[in-house]
């Protein structure tokens, strides 16, 4: 069995959800790029892991465009002209995007407005008033 892949304290992702597949890459590489299949295609299967499903929903939105209808993040990499270094690069940007998702947000604490604010509130409110009300004299009549 692999080692886990740590991303926090708390949270290690299954190597055995994550699949690299490497295909030709685009770029330099000279008459290397033609023969060897540098470029890696990352696959993590997000719907079939075993992330806590609150990691999971707020990790559906980081991904976006990355996340196939079948639950599966997939990550293109062909940055270097290494297979090893393109796949070191792909999972770099999945554990990245599992951390930040890890993040639990903020809870909005409700407040209520200031005293003084209702007051600026309502005085910004009176002159915009009286500036319309100068605006229904008929011309002329001064």
């Amino acid at each position: 069995m692999a080692e886990p892949i740590p991303v926090t304290p708390f949270l290690d992702l299954d190597p055995d959800d994550i699949a690299y597949n490497f295909v030709r890459s685009s770029g330099p590489g000279g008459q290397n790029v033609n023969k060897v299949a540098t470029a890696c295609e990352l696959r993590f299967n997000l719907a079939g892991s075993a992330l806590p499903p609150d990691i999971k929903a707020r990790l559906v939105p980081l991904a976006g465009s990355k996340l196939t209808k079948d639950g599966v993040i997939v990550i293109q990499a062909d940055r270097f002209r290494s297979q090893d270094m393109n796949r070191e690069d792909a999972l770099a940007r999945l554990v990245e995007m599992v951390a930040k998702a890890a993040v639990r947000p903020k809870r909005r604490i409700a407040t209520k407005p200031t005293r003084a604010s209702k007051e600026r509130r309502l005085e910004g409110k009176q002159k915009r008033s009286g500036v319309k009300k100068m605006r229904q004299g008929k011309p002329g009549m001064d």
